[in-house]
């Protein structure tokens, strides 16, 4: 069974007021084995869309390649935005090596809640994906259940948008459509999309995905 180790640490800048969330980048992170156009940080993953989608909100020309210059490029425009990027796994095994969230087995998740205690400005997280089973929001519900923390409803308007209170402290959580290929079914289904898609043709997924992921970036 392979031990699936989250290659790196939380990542949070001491001005940090946002925090993306998700779960465990792809199994050839944890092994070293990443790829040319694969970029060795949270979220590197040449599958992967959320680089692409900060990259155009924020016109940033990022570079997306196995370099450190690549790395350097997405560390000092988080720490510019007061932005970090906490996942809520540590580690899990599998039976079959792949990035499925569904495949995770024997799950340990990582201590966010003590996180957000040492991170008092925190007020926002930003989850990678809604509340499906193993996915970020799932196992954060899981740790808020643990400390006996409830959460509310603020719009249930995709993106959902929840609040809890940590310590008298309120935390919005925002349920951002997951930036991977996975998502873009649900995408398609979506009323607003095929609104947007039948007024422009050459709209796509990834559009969608900037116009939802900028309101809660840039504010």
């Amino acid at each position: 069974m392979f031990h699936h180790q989250h290659p790196y640490k939380p990542f949070i800048p001491e001005n940090a007021t946002k925090l993306i969330v998700g779960t465990l980048p792809p199994p050839r992170f944890t092994t070293g084995e990443l790829k040319e156009d694969d970029v060795d940080f949270c979220y590197g993953s040449r599958d992967g869309m959320l680089w692409q989608i900060i990259d155009r909100i924020f016109d940033l020309d990022l570079k997306f390649e196995n370099t450190p210059e690549a790395v350097k490029q997405r560390k000092d425009f988080l720490a510019s935005k007061g932005i970090g990027i906490c996942d809520t796994v540590e580690s899990c095994r599998r039976d079959k090596i792949d990035a499925s969230d569904l495949g995770m087995l024997h799950v340990e998740l990582r201590d966010l809640i003590g996180i957000l205690r040492k991170h008092p400005e925190i007020d926002t997280l930003l989850f990678t994906g809604g509340n499906s089973k193993n996915g970020p929001e799932f196992f954060f519900r899981k740790l808020l259940k643990h400390h006996d923390i409830k959460i509310k409803v603020i719009s249930n308007d995709v993106p959902r948008v929840h609040q809890f209170l940590l310590d008298g402290r309120p935390i919005n959580t925002v349920s951002l459509t997951a930036p991977s290929g996975s998502a873009n079914r649900a995408i398609g289904s979506m009323e607003l999309y095929k609104h947007l898609k039948k007024q422009d043709p050459e709209f796509n997924t990834i559009d969608f995905r900037v116009l939802q992921y900028r309101q809660f970036f840039e504010d």
